[in-house]
Formats: C-alpha cells, structure tokens, sequence
C-alpha cells in the first residue's frame, strides 16, 4: 500500500486534518499531563517529607517515573488507535496489547521502585537512630517481594499476549516436581533459611551453640542455602540451612544474666566459722554493684566432702558480656577469700590423716645391723 491510498482512506485532505489535528490534540494532552504530573509529584513529595511517616514520600517519589511512563504509553497508544481506524496499517493494531503491556510495566516498575526504596530508608532509619536491624532479613523480605512481583506480572502479560496460562502453569507444576526431586537437599535448605528469616532464633552477630551438634561460633551471614559461622578460633564454619531444622540451637546472647556458680570448702578445724562465713559471703553479693540481688541468691553450708566442709555460691550478675563476667566472677571470689580469711578460716585442700594405734611402737635399729 503506497503513501496515495493511505492518504485516500483518511478522507482526503479534509479528513487526513482532522485525524491530524486529533493525533495532535492527544499528544499535546499527554505531554501536558506529563508536565503537569511531574510538578504537582514533586511539590508533594517535598510536603510529604516534613512528615513523621516515612512511607508516604516514599510511595510519591517511587511512582513519579512510572507514572510518566504509563501517560506516555496510553497517550501514544490512544493517538494510534486513531491512526488506526483510518488506515489498514497492520502496525496500529498492536496498539491495545502494547497499552496492556505498558501498564502492567509501569505497576511493575512502581512496586519494584517502592520496595527498594523503603529497604534503604529502614536500613537508613534505623542507622540514624543507633537501633540494630538485621540486615541480612530486610534483603531477604525484599528479594522475596520482588520475586512475587516479577512473577505476577510476567503471567499477567503473557495472558495480555494470548499465551494459555492455564498450560504454563500445569508444564510449571510437572517440572516443579521434577527439579523438587532432584533438588531437594537444594529446596530443604531454602525452606530451612525462609524458617529462620521467620522463627527469628538467632540474627546476624549473635554468639549461638547446639548441644546436639559441635557448633559454636558468632553467626556472620544467613544464606538461602548456607549459615556462615566464625568458631572462636577464627574459622569460618558453614552450616546448611536445612540442618537448623533438626537440631536443638542455644543463643547466649539473648540471655539476660550470667550465672555465677561455684564450689568452695574450708577445712574441718573451722566447722563452728561455716554460719558465719556464708552469713557475710551472702551480705557481700547482696550488696556487690553487679550482683542482681533481685534473682536467685543463694549461698549455703552443701556437704561433707573428703577434705572439706563444701558451701556453695549461686548468683546472677547484671552483665551478659562475656569478658566482663569474668572481672566480676573474679571480684566475687577473691571477696570469698578475703571473708574466710577474715573469720580465721582456711580454705581446704586434699589431706590424708594417718592415725598410728598407741601399742605400735618403733624400734631402733641395731649398730651391728646398720
């Protein structure tokens, strides 16, 4: 078909004026709403940021792209919906499923634009606040919503171009089961990270142990296949996820207190000193500035051992760093000593005590025989 015949189906001079100054009239509305849009956007964003909330300027200034995208995508589509009922030109009937596609591309892309953008102002927040978020989480609940997105609007635009949805999904079904059979070790791993993203028993940082397993360490990354765990002799260790699932896991960094738990015997001579000595050993950690008095406190006279009279110490100190327990325990112990010694006491040590009946008598040797 030559240049004549379009221009003929247009209607001649007068008809091919008014399919223009149509044409014209769309695109010139469209750049005007694309104007207009882009000014009235931006004056609210800025409005919207004097604001306490911080989702509302964030929604605004991830639709501003996308939407621009969307007039324009209408707009032109429209103006070729024009051209097209004039004409046989096989190229504008594409106009309805390019409009389809550009708008399920424009929510995409705004979506897209919204979670990324309110990951980086939580991680923002919360590192001008001086408050801990786990990282690690906020990049999985957003890889995980950009994944849902993606997926929803690549069906949505495959039914848009005429594809059966129907057979995509059932040939999905059957080869899901396939790589589930093949991957599953793969699948029990992902499954076991998407498990601790959700349970939450330990966090990036966090000093972890399993009595069922020889696992110890301070977590470093939380993987979809693998947890990354530095042991304290400086070796990375990898865990898969799955693992997690089986096993019994301690985090002593969420404990509220440490535990002092000790031991200690005076010997038998200071039996009648025993009341007194517990009596000050226990005003001494009611009193000590890191001792929480307010948890289980006990210091008591416990048994009669081989070669001493035992008492015990169970408390709790207010701190749960590791170093700074042990200057505490340390203070406790050398204040129990201390005490002791004050009530002229000693602590005892094994001892063997040989009783010699009184008819055993030792004779000298001979001179001859020496």
């Amino acid at each position: 078909m030559d240049f004549a015949s379009i221009w003929s189906r247009m209607g001649g001079s007068d008809g091919t004026w008014f399919v223009v100054s149509q044409v014209f009239v769309v695109v010139f509305l469209t750049l005007l709403l694309d104007f207009f849009q882009k000014r009235l956007l931006k004056h609210l964003h800025a409005k919207l940021l004097q604001t306490s909330r911080h989702w509302d300027h964030i929604f605004v200034e991830s639709m501003r792209q996308p939407l621009a995208l969307l007039i324009w995508v209408v707009g032109i589509t429209f103006a070729a919906d024009i051209l097209g009922k004039r004409t046989d030109v096989l190229v504008f009937e594409a106009a309805e499923p390019v409009r389809s596609l550009g708008v399920i591309v424009a929510l995409s892309w705004f979506l897209f634009r919204f979670i990324r953008n309110m990951e980086q102002d939580i991680l923002a927040t919360a590192a001008a606040a001086g408050r801990s978020v786990d990282t690690t989480t906020v990049d999985a609940i957003g890889k995980l919503l950009r994944v849902s997105v993606g997926i929803t609007a690549t069906l949505m635009a495959l039914q848009t171009l005429g594809f059966n949805i129907s057979g995509i999904l059932a040939f999905g079904g059957i080869g899901g089961i396939a790589v589930g059979f093949a991957a599953k070790d793969l699948l029990a791993n992902f499954f076991g990270g998407l498990m601790i993203y959700l349970d939450r028993p330990f966090a990036v940082g966090d000093w972890i142990r399993s009595p069922d397993r020889n696992i110890e360490g301070t977590v470093e990354q939380v993987g979809w296949r693998l947890t990354v765990i530095r042991t304290f002799d400086k070796r990375p260790l990898y865990v898969p996820n799955a693992t997690f699932s089986s096993i019994a896991v301690e985090n002593p960094s969420r404990m509220s207190h440490r535990r002092i738990y000790e031991t200690i015997g005076i010997r038998y001579d200071d039996a009648e000193k025993m009341a007194a000595i517990t009596t000050d050993v226990r005003a001494m950690l009611e009193t000590h500035p890191d001792i929480d008095a307010s948890q289980t406190l006990i210091v008591n006279f416990n048994s009669f051992a081989p070669s001493s009279l035992d008492f015990f110490i169970y408390t709790f100190t207010k701190t749960t760093n590791w170093v700074r327990y042990h200057e505490v325990k340390q203070d406790v112990l050398l204040k129990v000593v201390e005490i002791i010694g004050q009530h002229g006491a000693e602590i005892a040590f094994p001892t063997s005590t040989l009783h010699v009946p009184d008819g055993v008598r030792l004779q000298a040797p001979d001179a001859g025989t020496a």
